[in-house]
């Protein structure tokens, strides 16, 4: 048998294991089961990844997201790895074409959702597999106490009853002793080895700024800092917004989102990878298969939704193990913003049934009626056409399919098509009338063969590179060529297919889950409140506050968070008399313009400023200066 640490150098490069990869794969080969708690960037893959090659027979994984699956097959496919998944909309003579494959193909993963494992056919295939063992990725999902409460995967057991020999290995980057206890007890584990690596990052300095220019400050962090870097922010449109901004001040950024193509993508993803744009303005969108050790700087621009979000993405500094920076911006109007935000994401239980019972009204589907297929669905004009919030909707939505009513599939894959309508004498002609358009013509034409044969898939973004104009103007041009008759453009609107589970019961499906979802809800609430209480806590090591969320005590303060900074400050540095000497030679001046006069932190000032005022050593003026009494 070929050893591990062979594995490892391999496909993936390494000599060595990380902390405690090496005894996870050890324990996953001596076929127990395991849970395996590593925080983002402790390489959780690795650790089923390995034994999976050095066993015979394939791995299932499950896992909840389709792009995450998607991503992980990919990066495997690109390690000459054979990996697979079963894509949406698969019919049932491809999935059985598709295990056929794994069977004698020697295919070593599997990737399936919790929710296809529901499928007596899908579980039927699996039993004719030689399935090595099955890990869990995400596995927190198994509880309701968890960051992201999925209840198909409390279905995963049945794999137990299916597959009895064979081990599980359950893996969550975000759990607390509870999640833990939950994942083993759902789960069936029998005597499960528990791992757990320490969410201490004595390289990564967690830092929270009250900040009102946020602009601004960015500017003064990237001076400072040359190394790779990410924000996060909470809106697509303001990615584009603060790159194009940083890229004005010469900070070389790209941003990245949901919306765009999978070429924008992987154009936006590569230019930071290899440091042509080193700074990423990203949503959270952007995070799946990150490995570059050497971000020196995270920086939250809005406020995460809980300390999860904010571990995982502020995990992605320092891997590399030098000093990096986890850095939050904050200010009264983020945290009423906030607030108001979480109250209109979180849906009442009667506004679960009202989009329910919508959603099988707009697709015209009858009472105790359910139709195996996928529609197309369009989420902004449902929301309209009912009076609903998006925000809102898109929450049930949300609900809905984790709870296994409905199957939400996103469709950027899909691409447009054109076809022309005249023959190739007559579109010549038109270019020749219509100079405007003369070279956009000629470019698809270049582009693409049998346009006047048959409809043809086309990239508006790749059409937009050629071009050197923007995707809308593409989709513009198209459109206006559409109108004069000389293709047809089938544009591809919709970016989400919707499938139903079950059959129509309006409010009776609901009540079944009513007591799930509550749960749920109060959890993304309390979550929501503990997030807001530690970025509040200014007297408690930001380390200390993290290690105690998830269950583990620090006898010792970090020194290098905004916290424990603080407190050196205030300690070692008293420049009382010195502020004083200054008002005493220029009476009257700005808490800048006494910057200017000494050496010393603007906060360490604005702290003396405000102790002398209230020892009545100091006053204000009318010009809002400050002056001796």
């Amino acid at each position: 048998m070929i050893s591990a640490k062979t594995i490892l150098q391999e496909y993936w490069n390494f000599s060595t294991f990380r902390e405690p990869q090496e005894e996870i794969v050890n324990a996953v080969l001596q076929q127990k089961d395991v849970i395996a708690l590593l925080p983002t960037g402790g390489g959780k893959s690795i650790c089923f990844q390995v034994p999976a090659l050095v066993n015979d027979g394939v791995c299932i994984v499950i896992s909840p997201l389709i792009a995450l699956m998607q991503d992980q097959v990919e990066n495997l496919q690109k390690r000459n790895i054979k990996a697979t998944t079963i894509k949406s909309g698969s019919s049932q003579d491809e999935i059985i074409i598709l295990f056929d494959n794994i069977k004698f193909g020697n295919f070593k993963f599997l990737y399936i959702s919790p929710e296809r494992l529901q499928s007596t056919f899908i579980q039927q295939k699996i039993q004719e597999l030689n399935v090595s063992f099955v890990a869990i990725d995400e596995a927190h999902c198994i509880s309701e106490w968890g960051q992201d409460f999925r209840p198909s995967y409390r279905n995963i057991k049945i794999l137990k009853e299916l597959i009895p020999d064979v081990n599980f290995i359950a893996l969550t980057a975000t759990a607390n002793t509870i999640v833990l206890n939950d994942i083993a007890e759902n789960l069936e584990l029998d005597n499960p080895q528990i791992f757990r690596k320490s969410f201490e990052r004595e390289n990564l300095a967690y830092q929270v700024f009250t900040v009102e220019d946020k602009l601004l400050k960015l500017e003064q962090i990237f001076t400072k800092t040359k190394k790779p870097a990410i924000i996060y922010v909470t809106s697509r449109k303001r990615t584009e917004e603060i790159s194009n901004f940083l890229n004005a001040k010469n900070y070389k950024s790209s941003f990245y989102h949901g919306g765009l193509s999978a070429k924008e993508k992987q154009i936006s993803f590569d230019n930071w990878m290899t440091e042509k744009t080193p700074i990423m303005v990203s949503t959270n969108a952007f995070g799946m298969g990150i490995d570059k050790p050497n971000v020196g700087i995270v920086v939250h621009f809005d406020l995460p939704f809980s300390i999860e979000n904010y571990i995982q993405e502020a995990g992605r500094a320092g891997r590399n193990g030098n000093k990096s920076f986890a850095v939050l911006f904050k200010n009264e109007n983020d945290i009423s913003i906030y607030k108001k935000q979480l109250k209109k994401a979180l849906p009442s239980i009667a506004e679960v049934k009202e989009v329910h019972r919508q959603l099988y009204q707009y697709f015209r589907i009858a009472k105790g009626e359910i139709i195996d297929k996928f529609y197309s669905f369009n989420l902004l004009e449902f929301a309209r056409m009912y009076n609903f919030t998006a925000v809102k909707t898109d929450a049930i939505l949300k609900i809905l399919s984790n709870n296994g009513i409905i199957e939400l599939t996103n469709t950027y894959n899909q691409k447009s098509t054109i076809i022309f309508n005249s023959s190739s004498k007559n579109i010549i002609l038109h270019t020749i009338r219509n100079i405007y358009i003369k070279d956009f013509v000629n470019s698809i034409l270049r582009t693409y063969s049998g346009l006047f044969e048959q409809e043809v898939k086309v990239d508006e973004f790749l059409l937009a590179k050629k071009n050197n104009i923007t995707s809308r103007q593409v989709i513009a041009n198209l459109e206006q060529l559409e109108k004069e008759n000389i293709l047809t453009y089938k544009s591809v609107k919709t970016d989400t297919e919707i499938r139903f589970l079950v059959p129509r019961e309006d409010d009776l499906t609901i009540n079944r889950f009513s007591r799930v979802i509550n749960q749920f809800l109060k959890q993304k609430e309390k979550k929501s409140e503990d997030f807001l209480a530690y970025i509040d806590n200014n007297n408690t090591c930001r380390n200390t506050q993290i290690l105690d969320y998830f269950d583990e005590k620090s006898t010792k303060d970090c020194g290098i968070c905004d916290v424990c900074l603080s407190k050196k400050r205030t300690k070692k540095v008293d420049i009382s008399s010195e502020i004083l000497a200054v008002l005493n030679q220029k009476n009257g001046l700005t808490s800048q313009e006494i910057n200017q006069h000494l050496k010393a932190n603007e906060k360490d000032i604005l702290i003396h400023l405000r102790q002398l005022l209230s020892e009545d050593k100091i006053q204000i003026n009318h010009q809002n200066k400050y002056q001796l009494k």
